[in-house]
C-alpha cells in the first residue's frame, strides 16, 4: 500500500468558525471547527489512515508497523515525523503569538520550536493578518505596550487575497485575522506563547493564558524582510518543501511526481476532485482531502481538476554531526561536516567512576557548550555518532558491556536523546576509529580495508563496500581476541594467547621488561633494537612475527585491500611494516598466485574515533 488516504484530528478552539464542515465536508458535530489537523503525528491531534491494511489506524502506527523507510532517507535526521499540516477557519482574531526556535524550546520546553508557512484560500474582503512589525522597537517597548494593550499599534497589518504565501519563521509575531482561510504546514510542533489575546475567555470562564517573558526572549523585534529565496517552490526550509499544483481537468494537464526514496510525499486538496495514481492503486479525491504517498512508492499521477499543495522532505543544507569518542579517561566531542572534516571539538574527562547516567548528561552539556562557543543551533545536526569501548548492541544504542568505563547495559542512546533530541547512533570505538580512516583517513580509497589498532590492547574494525561490518549480534569486531597460541599468555578476556597478549604495546613493554629487568616505552625498545641491543632485538622480532601472525588471520578471512596499523606502536613506520609485509607476502593463503594487501599507518590519530562516530550517522 503506497497512498494512505488521511482522517483528521478537529479541533475546536473558540476563534473557529463552521466552513471546514459546510464547505469541505469535514465529518464533525460540534458548532466550531477551528482546525483540522490533516497530516499529523503529533500526540496532541494525529491523523488516522482510511483505506487498506491500517485503516483506522494512525498516521504514527502505520509508520511504525511498516518502518521510518516510508519516510524517506532525508527524514532520518528527525527524531520524530518532522511535519504538522492543517487547515485553519479563523471566524474571529485569533491571538497574537510567536514560536520560539529550536534552541530555545529544547531547552525550555522539550520539544523543537516551530517555523510554518500559510498558504490563504479564502479571505473576506478587507481581512488582513498581523505579520511581523511595522518598524523596528526596543524590548523595553515590546514589554510596555504588551503591559499597555497597546501592542497592535506597532504590528504589521498585512492586506491578504487568496493565494497569498507568508513563511513564518520562528520568532516572527504573527496572528491570523478573522474571516481568512488557511492551508497551513509547520515544524511538527504545538509551541506558541501568546502575547495577547483580545480580553477573551477560555471554555473555564477564565482569560487565556499569556507568556509574556518567553514571547519577550524569543521575538525577532524587526519588520520581516520578504524574499524570493524558495522560488519556485511556495516554500523550502530545512523542515519542508512546499509546490502547488493547478489542473483544468484536461487530459494533456495531468501532473506526474516522484515519490523517491529520499521523501515521503504529502499532497492536499483545497479544491476540485479526480484521482490518484501510484503503484498500482488508485485513489479518488475530492476538496479538503489528505493523501500520504509512501517514500520509494515511485512514480504518481494526479488526473482531473483541482489545486492542491504537494509537501515532501528535502535533504539538509549543509548539515552537521556530532562524534562522540568515550574512553576510560577522557571523552572526544568533535563537531564533524558533510565533508568529514572536524569543525570544532573539545576533550572532557570522562571520570568513569560515576553512574553512567552522569557520565552521559556531562557528555551531553560538553556537546551544548561546543554549540554555543561555535555560535551554532542544534537544528543544524542531523545526528550524533558515539564510540564506546567494549560490547555495543548498536541496533538499540546499547552499551551491554564496557569493562573499560563500567558499564552495563547502559541504554546510551535513550539517555542522550533527553539532551540531544535527535537520531543517535552507538558502536564500538574501535569499529568507529576503522570508519574514520575509511572515510576520511588512510582508507579513503580503498573500498574494503581493516584497521588494526596497537595500544594497551589490539583492537580494530573491518570495512566491507565502504561501510562498517558489525555482523548480526551486539559487538565490535574484537581482532584482538583471536587466538595464535594455543593455552599461551592469559588474557584480560579470559581465554589465553589472543592476539592482543602478543601485539599489544603492553606485551611489547612486559617481553622487553622480561629480557632485560627494565620497563621501557615502545619507542626506546625499537630504538635500542635496531641499535644492536641483542636481547631487545629478538624480543621486537617476536612481537613482529606474532603481530604478522594475526595479520594473516585477518587477509585470509577477509581479503581486504589495505590493512591500516593505528595506535601508538604504529608511530614506528616502516622499522614495523617492512618486516611484516614480508610475513604477510609469504604466509597469506595463495599469496603466489593472488594478491596480498597494502599494508599502511593510520592518518587520523585521536581524531579518527570521532569522524568515524559521526559517521555512523547517514
Amino acid at each position: 500500500m503506497s497512498i494512505l488516504k488521511l482522517k483528521p484530528s478537529c479541533k475546536d478552539y473558540l476563534w473557529g468558525g463552521h466552513r471546514l464542515v459546510d464547505e469541505y465536508g469535514k465529518e464533525y458535530d460540534g458548532d466550531i471547527l477551528a482546525e483540522t489537523w490533516e497530516l499529523s503525528c503529533h500526540p496532541d491531534g494525529p491523523s488516522f489512515v482510511e483505506n487498506g491494511t491500517y485503516a483506522g489506524k494512525t498516521l504514527l502506527e502505520y509508520i511504525e508497523g511498516e518502518g521510518r523507510e516510508v519516510l524517506g532517507n532525508n527524514c532520518k535526521r528527525f527524531k520524530d515525523f518532522p511535519i504538522l499540516i492543517k487547515f485553519i477557519d479563523a471566524r474571529d482574531n485569533l491571538s497574537i503569538q510567536v514560536h520560539p526556535d529550536n534552541a530555545y524550546a529544547l531547552k525550555n520546553e522539550g520539544q523543537y520550536g516551530k517555523t510554518e508557512m500559510w498558504y490563504v484560500m479564502d479571505a473576506e474582503p478587507g481581512s488582513f493578518l498581523y505579520y511581523g512589525f511595522k518598524e523596528e522597537i526596543s524590548e523595553e517597548e515590546f514589554a510596555k505596550r504588551i503591559e499597555e494593550d497597546k501592542l497592535l499599534e506597532v504590528l504589521n497589518a498585512a492586506p491578504v487575497k487568496k493565494g497569498d504565501v507568508f513563511f513564518i519563521k520562528s520568532g516572527t509575531i504573527h496572528a491570523i485575522g478573522k474571516g481568512i482561510l488557511i492551508a497551513e504546514i509547520q515544524q511538527n510542533s504545538n509551541v506558541t506563547y501568546r502575547v495577547y489575546d483580545y480580553g477573551r475567555v477560555g471554555k473555564d470562564g477564565k482569560k487565556r493564558e499569556l507568556h509574556v517573558d518567553k514571547a519577550i526572549a524569543v521575538t525577532n523585534r524587526t519588520p520581516v524582510i520578504s524574499d524570493d529565496s524558495a522560488s519556485p517552490h511556495v516554500a523550502d526550509c530545512d523542515y519542508f518543501t512546499v509546490d502547488k499544483i493547478d489542473i483544468d481537468g484536461s487530459t494533456t494537464n495531468s501532473p506526474e511526481g516522484i515519490a523517491s526514496d529520499d521523501s515521503f510525499v504529502s499532497i492536499l486538496i483545497m479544491d476540485g476532485k479526480g484521482s490518484i495514481s501510484c503503484d498500482g492503486e488508485k485513489l479518488s479525491f475530492k476538496k479538503g482531502e489528505s493523501f500520504f504517498i509512501s517514500a520509494g512508492s515511485g512514480k504518481y499521477v494526479i488526473e482531473g481538476e483541482c489545486h492542491a499543495l504537494v509537501t515532501t522532505v528535502r535533504a539538509k543544507e549543509n548539515p552537521l554531526r556530532f562524534g562522540i569518542d568515550i574512553g576510560g579517561t577522557a571523552t572526544k566531542i568533535g563537531i564533524v561536516d558533510e565533508n568529514d572534516s572536524i569543525v570544532a571539538s573539545k576533550k572532557i574527562e570522562t571520570k568513569s567512576e560515576r553512574k553512567a547516567e552522569e557520565v552521559i548528561e556531562s557528555i551531553a552539556n560538553a556537546a551544548l557548550e561546543l554549540l554555543e562557543e561555535n555560535n551554532l543551533q542544534l537544528d543544524r545536526f542531523v545526528g550524533a555518532g558515539v564510540g564506546v569501548p567494549g560490547t555495543v548492541d548498536r541496533k538499540n544504542g546499547v552499551v551491554k558491556y564496557s569493562n573499560n568505563i563500567k558499564w552495563t547495559d547502559v541504554k546510551l542512546a535513550k539517555l542522550l536523546e533527553k539532551y540531544l533530541p535527535i537520531p543517535i547512533e552507538a558502536a564500538n570505538d574501535a569499529d568507529c576509529a576503522a570508519l574514520g580512516e575509511a572515510l576520511a583517513g588512510a582508507g579513503k580509497n580503498y573500498k574494503n580495508s581493516v584497521l588494526i589498532t596497537l595500544g594497551t590492547g589490539v583492537g580494530g574494525g573491518v570495512i566491507i563496500n565502504g561501510g562498517l561490518f558489525s555482523g548480526s549480534l551486539s559487538g565490535g569486531t574484537e581482532i584482538g581476541h583471536m587466538v595464535i597460541s594455543k593455552d599461551g599468555e592469559h588474557c584480560t578476556c579470559g581465554r589465553k594467547g589472543c592476539l592482543e597478549t602478543y601485539a599489544s604495546a603492553t606485551a611489547l613493554v612486559r617481553e622487553a621488561k622480561k629480557a632485560t629487568g627494565t620497563e621501557m616505552l615502545p619507542e626506546d625498545i625499537f630504538a635500542k633494537a635496531s641499535g644492536g641491543d641483542d636481547k631487545l632485538k629478538e624480543v621486537v622480532d617476536s612481537y613482529i612475527r606474532n603481530l604478522g601472525e594475526g595479520i594473516v588471520n585477518v587477509v585470509n578471512i577477509f581479503r581486504p585491500e589495505a590493512v591500516i596499523i593505528g595506535g601508538g606502536i604504529s608511530a614506528q613506520g616502516e622499522a614495523l611494516l617492512t618486516p611484516v609485509r614480508d610475513i604477510v607476502a609469504k604466509e597469506c593463503f595463495g599469496s603466489e598466485y593472488s594478491e596480498v594487501p597494502e599494508l599502511i599507518t593510520a592518518k587520523l590519530g585521536n581524531d579518527a574515533g570521532m569522524i568515524g562516530a559521526a559517521g555512523l550517522v547517514k
